[in-house]
Protein backbone atom coordinates (compact mmCIF):
# COMPACT_ATOMS: atom_id res chain seq x y z
CA UNK A 1 0.00 0.00 0.00
CA UNK A 2 1.22 3.14 -0.73
CA UNK A 3 0.07 7.40 -0.18
CA UNK A 4 1.53 10.32 -1.34
CA UNK A 5 0.32 13.86 0.64
CA UNK A 6 0.93 17.16 -0.79
CA UNK A 7 0.37 20.92 0.45
CA UNK A 8 -0.67 22.96 -1.93
CA UNK A 9 2.21 25.59 -3.07
CA UNK A 10 2.56 28.78 -1.20
CA UNK A 11 4.32 31.31 -2.43
CA UNK A 12 7.39 30.87 -4.64
CA UNK A 13 8.80 27.76 -2.31
CA UNK A 14 7.94 24.28 -3.67
CA UNK A 15 5.36 22.15 -2.16
CA UNK A 16 6.07 19.99 1.03
CA UNK A 17 5.14 15.82 0.53
CA UNK A 18 4.79 12.66 2.42
CA UNK A 19 4.87 9.26 0.85
CA UNK A 20 3.72 6.40 3.49
CA UNK A 21 4.34 3.32 2.39
CA UNK A 22 4.04 -0.93 4.02
CA UNK A 23 6.47 -3.08 3.24
CA UNK A 24 6.26 -6.89 3.96
CA UNK A 25 9.49 -8.32 5.08
CA UNK A 26 11.28 -11.92 5.16
CA UNK A 27 9.91 -12.48 8.86
CA UNK A 28 6.59 -12.02 8.59
CA UNK A 29 6.20 -8.51 9.98
CA UNK A 30 5.85 -5.44 8.09
CA UNK A 31 7.86 -1.64 7.84
CA UNK A 32 6.10 1.31 7.58
CA UNK A 33 8.35 3.60 5.62
CA UNK A 34 7.93 7.78 6.06
CA UNK A 35 9.87 9.72 3.12
CA UNK A 36 9.18 13.44 3.33
CA UNK A 37 10.73 16.74 2.27
CA UNK A 38 10.56 19.41 -0.21
CA UNK A 39 9.44 18.71 -4.19
CA UNK A 40 12.68 18.79 -5.87
CA UNK A 41 14.69 19.54 -2.59
CA UNK A 42 16.27 16.89 0.13
CA UNK A 43 13.50 14.60 1.81
CA UNK A 44 14.10 11.92 4.62
CA UNK A 45 12.97 8.59 5.41
CA UNK A 46 12.14 7.22 8.22
CA UNK A 47 11.23 3.55 9.00
CA UNK A 48 9.22 1.29 11.69
CA UNK A 49 8.97 -2.12 12.25
CA UNK A 50 5.39 -4.25 13.39
CA UNK A 51 5.05 -7.50 13.75
CA UNK A 52 1.68 -7.34 12.21
CA UNK A 53 -0.12 -5.72 8.73
CA UNK A 54 -2.92 -4.42 11.18
CA UNK A 55 -0.87 -2.90 13.32
CA UNK A 56 1.32 -1.21 10.33
CA UNK A 57 -2.05 -0.52 8.93
CA UNK A 58 -3.03 1.53 11.86
CA UNK A 59 -0.39 3.29 11.93
CA UNK A 60 -0.07 4.11 8.82
CA UNK A 61 -3.87 5.45 9.14
CA UNK A 62 -2.75 7.52 12.20
CA UNK A 63 -0.01 9.47 10.52
CA UNK A 64 -1.55 9.97 7.68
CA UNK A 65 -4.91 11.71 9.68
CA UNK A 66 -1.80 14.10 11.33
CA UNK A 67 -0.67 15.23 8.05
CA UNK A 68 -4.41 15.82 6.76
CA UNK A 69 -4.57 17.65 10.30
CA UNK A 70 -1.62 19.59 9.26
CA UNK A 71 -3.14 20.61 5.64
CA UNK A 72 -2.29 17.74 3.30
CA UNK A 73 -3.84 16.43 0.71
CA UNK A 74 -3.68 12.91 -0.76
CA UNK A 75 -2.75 12.93 -3.97
CA UNK A 76 -2.00 9.38 -5.17
CA UNK A 77 -3.30 6.21 -3.09
CA UNK A 78 -2.19 2.52 -4.59
CA UNK A 79 -3.05 -1.15 -3.08
CA UNK A 80 -5.78 -3.83 -2.60
CA UNK A 81 -6.92 -2.13 0.51
CA UNK A 82 -5.68 1.30 0.42
CA UNK A 83 -7.27 3.40 3.57
CA UNK A 84 -9.95 5.85 2.77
Amino acid sequence: MRLLLQQRPDGPEAPRFVQLFLQPDLLGGYTLVRESGQIGGRSSVRREQFMDQASAQAALERVRDQQLKRGFQVMFTQGANAPQ
